[in-house]
């Protein structure tokens, strides 16, 4: 049978056990078990526990519960309710005005979650209520809203990012920095299109609140400034070589455990609750990972991933050609599968021909981000469309539509770290590595 009979076969598997209903996970194993069977001469049991072990007993893995737990803590403290009446002060004489408490709002809550999801559900129950009381264009707050929620998954700490490094063998700490400045970046591009957009309807902005001072405004940020200085301790420690990518993350949920008792969130109830929502968060990806490390392992003894990046070659694209083949690839898979998924499927078939390309795998890691931050906003399955569908009751294609303008943004923005990759390389390489 031809390598592209196998391929269609298996994708044709993958897609008819994940439509009847079986966990990603489970899929991922069965596809890659039926693989090995027919096409391999390798006992499939064997590969299989080998593989599902070496994946689960990854060191490098550890950050990523602990960067869940973390996020969990403190989605149960009051920060979302402190948030925005911290925010508000700062950014009343920007055009635009409240709106850009959408993104000032994520890009926090992103540094502390790691999740797009978590994202829009924290900043959304945050910012929804109170920007439509004081009259804000409804399209305007749920489309900013939709779009710099995804930041959840491009401001470290990130758990995509944990799961590319994992699947790509990338440095985690490395990409970590590397995800500062184009999420700094992509944020810049929303508030600035809310400018523009405010500036182009002025009679739309509804007015601003009453002035404050320095000393007011601080005031009333000083329940965020503890969350900023955990946030800037975990990442000076990664940056500075103190601590690695696990090691700050210990040390996110020590801070986040202390800050919780300080505010007088923390109790029993909520400590058991984050930890469980950790644990079953963490089991689902650490299921999806085990399955997909075997799928990579069935792969490369059929030899699917040479063949393809042979035949990628053997069509002669520039890599600028290759950059927007894969991205037009991921945003098109990501109609139809989430983001950890879309990674943990496709790694192990790329990354020789990303590699075979020449493209630096820290810059390849921060693109991939990218462009699954855009799956977060694509129907059928952009999992921040279903997210604001169930807090506002709108439809998925009007969810969609609004936020348009932000997927086209980003668009822009993995066309800029293409021109100049020093956005995305800069960083890392003036860091101290450790561990």
């Amino acid at each position: 049978m031809s390598d592209l009979a196998i391929t269609a076969l298996l994708i044709a598997t993958l897609f008819l056990i994940l439509g009847s209903g079986v966990w990603i996970g489970l899929t991922l194993s069965g596809v890659a078990w039926i693989g090995m069977q027919m096409f391999s001469s390798r006992p499939a049991g064997d590969a299989m526990a080998v593989t599902i072990w070496g994946s689960a007993s990854s060191w490098t893995l550890t950050a990523l519960p602990l960067f869940v737990w973390m996020g969990e803590i403190l989605f149960r403290t009051r920060l979302s309710q402190d948030m925005f009446k911290g925010l508000a002060p700062w950014v009343q004489n920007l055009p635009g005005r409240l709106l850009h408490t959408n993104v000032v709002g994520c890009t926090i809550f992103a540094a502390v979650s790691g999740s797009s999801a978590a994202t829009c559900a924290t900043i959304g129950k945050m910012t929804l209520p109170e920007l439509t009381r004081r009259g804000y264009p409804e399209k305007m707050v749920i489309g900013t809203l939709a779009g710099a929620s995804t930041l959840g998954l491009l401001i470290p700490p990130s758990i995509i990012m944990i799961v590319y490094g994992v699947t790509a063998e990338v440095s985690i700490s490395k990409l970590f920095i590397a995800g500062v400045l184009p999420g700094v970046l992509l944020a810049v591009l929303f508030s600035g299109f809310i400018m523009l957009w405010a500036l182009r309807f002025p009679d739309q902005v509804p007015r601003a609140d009453a002035r404050m001072t320095f000393w007011q405004k601080l005031h009333e940020s000083r329940a965020l400034i503890p969350v900023v200085l955990l946030i800037a301790a975990v990442l000076g420690s990664i940056y500075t070589g103190i601590a690695t990518a696990t090691e700050a993350a210990g040390v996110g949920v020590l801070g986040s455990l202390i800050l919780s008792a300080v505010q007088g969130s923390l109790n029993w109830q909520s400590f058991r609750e984050s930890l469980y929502g950790a644990t079953r968060l963490y089991c689902m990806i650490a299921l999806i990972l085990a399955g997909a490390a075997f799928l990579t392992l069935a792969m490369g003894y059929i030899g699917l991933p040479r063949h393809l990046a042979e035949w990628i070659s053997s069509l002669g694209l520039s890599r600028a050609q290759l950059i927007v083949a894969l991205a037009v690839f991921y945003i098109v898979l990501g109609c139809f599968l989430d983001g950890i998924s879309m990674v943990v499927l496709t790694m192990g078939v790329l990354m020789p021909t990303v590699n075979a390309a020449g493209i630096d795998p820290i810059w390849f890691g921060i693109f991939i981000v990218l462009v699954v931050e855009m799956a977060q906003i694509t129907p059928p399955v952009g999992f921040n469309l279903f997210v604001l569908q169930g807090m506002t009751g709108k439809e998925l294609l009007w969810i969609a539509r609004v936020a348009l303008p932000m997927f086209l943004l980003m668009c822009a923005a993995v066309a800029l770290i293409y021109i100049f990759p020093e956005i995305v390389t800069w960083l890392p390489e003036k860091m101290i590595v450790r561990g």
